[in-house]
């Protein structure tokens, strides 16, 4: 008896010290997941925790553009262009859990999101939620700089498109908000109906002879 409660003393410690090893490397996994600037999960986390929402039955994908970021950027310097980009990450943030909805930076001032949608009212709800959100002024060192986004939505439910196809009818949709000077577009379908190179809409910025609109 002597001996077992001496084993399991001896145990404890070694048991606390993986414990304690286990949490740190779960936060430092996490920590590699999540975009440093703005806090939100990168593309990668992002399409795994997309999959399961939509998964579960209808939601709505959305690509988000920031307008006018560019001319902020090139014109006030990259810390103020910076601070837009946290202010609409928190946004972003707050504005998901009303749809049960995981958001993301995909990358420059390009973020994406999915939300849970009962139906086509919800959605356009949703979605004129998120694009009045993200038109209020940031302010940083005693400016307001109005920004804007252009918002692409997509329906889907678990019987439609992979992930990576709605992205590119949201990114379609994002467009035609943008060529109609921002605010939202619903896409009337699931499928994307322009070409792609290299899995991207043709004409997109970072596609060869891609000429979009400017951000």
């Amino acid at each position: 008896m002597s001996y077992t409660l001496t084993a399991i003393s001896a145990a404890l410690p070694m048991a606390a010290g993986w414990s304690l090893h286990t949490l740190r490397l779960r936060r430092r996994i996490d920590a590699a997941r999540r975009d440093p600037l703005t806090g939100l999960v990168t593309r990668d986390a992002f399409a795994e925790r997309a999959a399961r929402v939509i998964a579960n039955g209808q939601s709505a994908v959305y690509l988000i553009d920031l307008d006018r970021f560019k001319q902020i950027n090139d014109t006030h310097g990259h810390a103020a262009g910076d601070a837009v980009l946290r202010a609409t990450a928190k946004r972003l943030t707050l504005w998901a859990p009303t749809g049960d909805g995981i958001v993301a930076r995909f990358g420059g001032d390009e973020f994406a999101a999915v939300t849970r949608v009962r139906s086509q009212t919800e959605l356009i709800w949703q979605a004129d939620e998120l694009a009045g959100v993200l038109t209020a002024p940031v302010s940083f060192e005693g400016r307001q700089f109005v920004v804007g986004a252009s918002v692409g939505a997509v329906p889907c439910d678990s019987n439609g498109p992979d992930l990576s196809t709605l992205l590119r009818r949201a990114d379609e949709a994002m467009y035609a908000a943008k060529q109609n000077g921002g605010g939202r577009f619903l896409a009337d379908g699931p499928t994307p109906v322009h070409h792609t190179v290299n899995g991207r809409r043709a004409g997109r910025r970072g596609t060869a002879g891609g000429s979009e609109v400017a951000a």
